[in-house]
C-alpha cells in the first residue's frame, strides 16, 4: 500500500541537469578539456564527493576540480537563482494530488541542503514536503540506499509502503536497493535493460506519474 512518495529533485522536479551539463561544457571549452558531458552523465544522481572523485579518476589527480566546479556553479546560479530554474511539466499538479490524497511526500536529492531548500522555496514548493534529505546529510551517496532509507525513516513509513520517482540510473538503483518501488521518468539518459528490470514502470513525464498513482491508489481501495 502506498503511504508516501519520495522524489529526486534534479531532473525530476526541476529541468536542471541539462543546465549543469551546459555550464560544465562552457567551462571545459574555456579550459581545454574534453568529454565532460560523458563524465557528467556518469555522475547523474551522485553527491559532490562522488562527482569530484569521478572527475579526478577521468582527468587525473592534478585536475583542478574545485576551481572549475566553482566556475561552473557560478554560471549555474546566474541562470537558476531567483526562481529561474524551470520546473518539470506536471510537478505542481502531481504534488497537489498527493497532498489531497493524504500521502506523505519527501525529497531525496544528492544536492546540498542549502541549495535544495533555496531552489524548492523559490519555486513555491517547500510546503508540499514533509521531509527533505540531501546529499550532505548522509554518508553514502546514491546508488547506495542510504538516502531513501533516511527519507522513509523521517516520514515514519516502511520502504515497501513508499514509491520513489527518479530519473537517473543511480537514483533508481538507490531507491530499489532501499526497498521502495521506483517509477523512472527518464531525463538525460534513456533506460537500458537494467533500468527496465529495476523500475516498477517507466513513464514519459510527471503528468503520467499522476495518472499511474491515481490508478494504483484506486486499486488499493477496492
Amino acid at each position: 500500500m502506498i503511504q508516501a512518495v519520495v522524489f529526486d529533485m534534479d531532473g525530476v522536479i526541476f529541468d536542471s541537469e541539462r543546465l549543469v551539463i551546459e555550464c560544465w561544457k562552457k567551462v571545459a571549452g574555456e579550459k581545454g578539456f574534453t568529454g565532460v558531458e560523458d563524465v557528467c552523465c556518469i555522475c547523474l544522481g551522485t553527491n559532490d564527493v562522488q562527482t569530484r572523485a569521478k572527475f579526478l579518476e577521468v582527468y587525473g589527480e592534478d585536475f583542478p576540480y574545485d576551481t572549475y566546479e566553482r566556475e561552473m556553479a557560478g554560471l549555474f546560479h546566474e541562470k537558476a537563482d531567483g526562481g529561474q530554474l524551470p520546473k518539470k511539466a506536471g510537478v505542481d499538479a502531481l504534488l497537489t494530488f498527493l497532498r489531497e490524497r493524504g500521502l506523505k511526500i519527501a525529497l531525496a536529492t544528492s544536492s546540498k541542503e542549502r541549495t535544495v531548500r533555496r531552489e524548492i522555496e523559490e519555486a513555491g514548493l517547500l510546503s508540499y514536503f514533509d521531509a527533505i534529505v540531501c546529499g550532505d546529510m548522509i554518508r553514502r551517496s546514491k546508488p547506495e540506499p542510504d538516502i531513501y532509507l533516511k527519507a522513509c525513516e523521517c516520514l515514519q513509513v516502511e520502504p515497501e509502503n513508499a514509491c520513489a520517482v527518479e530519473d537517473s540510473f543511480n537514483g533508481v538503483r538507490s531507491a530499489t536497493r532501499a526497498g521502495l518501488s521506483c517509477i523512472m521518468v527518464p531525463d538525460i539518459k534513456q533506460p537500458d535493460e537494467e533500468m527496465r528490470e529495476l523500475a516498477c514502470c517507466i513513464l514519459p513525464s510527471l503528468l503520467e506519474v499522476k495518472e499511474y498513482l491515481k490508478e494504483r491508489l484506486a486499486e488499493e481501495q477496492v
